[in-house]
């Protein structure tokens, strides 16, 4: 009677897991799914330079604009039709494009607040859209 227990408990668990595998209601997991761009599902929020600048530190931003002015030392000056705000875009990021200050653009990135020695806010980019 033990072993006729035992069969009937293994069965029992094996039709559990048959019927797990085959109901298409249940969550499954594909293990050869391509891994899904995080960055198209979380995309930081649009937001304009008069907003931006009241966000705070280390905030993930993206705002549509221009890119007016060369400031030095990767800096910037981005221009939108709130304000202008200082950016800080690696050269890299430029992909060899040469841009005037009329080709729009979109920065990704955070909101850098510097408060010594007096309140400063700009963008860190990560990433631009021509």
């Amino acid at each position: 009677m033990n072993t006729l227990t035992k069969s009937l408990v293994a069965t029992v668990f094996a039709g559990v897991a048959v019927y797990a595998v085959a109901n298409p209601t249940a969550p499954q997991t594909k293990v050869n799914a391509p891994a899904i761009n995080q960055q198209a599902i979380a995309a930081p929020a649009l937001v304009t330079v008069k907003q931006a600048l009241t966000l705070k530190d280390d905030t993930e931003v993206q705002l549509k604009g221009y890119v007016v002015k060369a400031l030095g030392d990767e800096k910037y000056q981005f221009r939108d039709s709130t304000g202008s705000i200082s950016v800080d875009i690696d050269d890299k990021l430029w992909q060899g494009k040469a841009i005037s200050a009329k080709t729009p653009v979109v920065i990704m990135g955070e909101v850098d607040v510097d408060l010594l020695p007096t309140k400063h806010v700009e963008i860190d980019v990560d990433h631009i859209k021509f």
